[in-house]
């Protein structure tokens, strides 16, 4: 857990595998420390973090392996259930993946005897995204290249269909829009189903392409960003369907974008994997710059902690964090 002031890295974790995802538990567990899950070419990692930022006994940060799976295949896509739990009387772990074999598995842990995992099939191609209902965690929604958004009840059931006209690259569900999905299109369009009715009832569009991550801001629920092609997008859904804020970021293509968990004008995209380096940058609305840059080896996945102005990336055998200002 050393400091690294050079590449503006705070922390780095070693790990086991390469990391292709990591993953912020999103949802309060009902403890202290931050639930992080890694995934590498064979491997799902679960973890605890705790950093000095919320608790000035620890030097730096503190990590902590709870369990491995072993998965058998790479790892593509993680995400937390709300049901996972680490309070004293019963733990439970419980997520789900997305792996190159194009099928979903859940997970379900006790961290002790009982370990469980299902699998979902259905997808024909690539599964991009995956996330859990944000309220009672019994349903996933997917995304694939196979031009379809899924939802799934926790036995593998597909409950609703939708097809898309693309690639389906991001997938998003709001706790305090629990009957609305947004998918994000690689053609450019991201759109709002009801799940009631299982109609599509709101569009934006990019106006360029390939979009290939977008997400929906936890503190707003009016502000929609993505990056596309080189740019970072923000959308507000009152005002219009086309972007009312965008800026080139990334020199090649830019890969991912994630809002801050705790301020609704903060964010972070990171660039495509070059052939050494990763470039990560953080965001403010209200600053024409980035106000972080950051480097790693070769990185993927992006997520931001619950609580804390902190991120990390997955690399080479290791996972990066960067805390940034609110």
């Amino acid at each position: 857990m050393k400091q690294d002031s050079t590449r503006s890295i705070a922390y780095t974790v070693d790990c086991e595998d390469y990391v292709h995802v990591v993953k912020f538990n999103p949802f309060d567990s009902g403890d202290e420390c931050s639930l992080i899950a890694y995934g590498g070419n064979n491997y799902v990692v679960i973890g605890t973090c705790r950093f000095q930022e919320e608790d000035a006994e620890v030097e730096g940060m503190q990590y902590k392996t709870l369990k491995t799976f072993h998965h058998g295949i790479r790892v593509d896509a993680i995400a937390w259930s709300p049901e996972t739990r680490l309070d004293a009387l019963l733990s439970q772990i419980r997520f789900c993946t997305a792996a190159s074999d194009r099928k979903l598995r859940l997970f379900t842990s006790d961290l002790q005897d009982k370990n469980e995992f299902k699998t979902f099939d259905g997808h024909s191609d690539y599964i991009n995204d995956l996330v859990f209902a944000p309220k009672d965690g019994q349903e996933v929604a997917s995304v694939s290249d196979d031009h379809t958004c899924r939802v799934w009840d926790l036995e593998g059931n597909e409950k609703a269909h939708f097809v898309l006209r693309s690639p389906g690259m991001s997938v998003c569900w709001h706790p305090e829009e629990a009957f609305k999905l947004m998918v994000a299109e690689k053609n450019g369009t991201i759109r709002f189903y009801d799940l009631i009715t299982q109609q599509a009832i709101l569009s934006l569009e990019c106006e360029q392409t390939p979009l290939m991550s977008a997400d929906w801001c936890l503190k707003n629920t009016l502000k929609i960003g993505a990056v596309a092609g080189s740019d970072w997008l923000i959308w507000d859904i009152t005002r219009s369907s086309y972007p009312q804020d965008k800026r080139p970021v990334h020199v090649d293509r830019a890969r991912s974008f994630r809002w801050s968990r705790v301020n609704e004008n903060l964010f972070a995209t990171t660039g495509y994997p070059g052939k050494t380096t990763t470039q990560l940058l953080v965001h403010h609305l209200g600053h024409p710059q980035p106000i972080l840059t950051g480097t790693a080896a070769v990185g993927s996945g992006l997520t931001w902690h619950r609580t804390l102005p902190l991120c990390a990336v997955g690399g080479d055998h290791k996972i990066f964090f960067w805390v940034t200002e609110m």
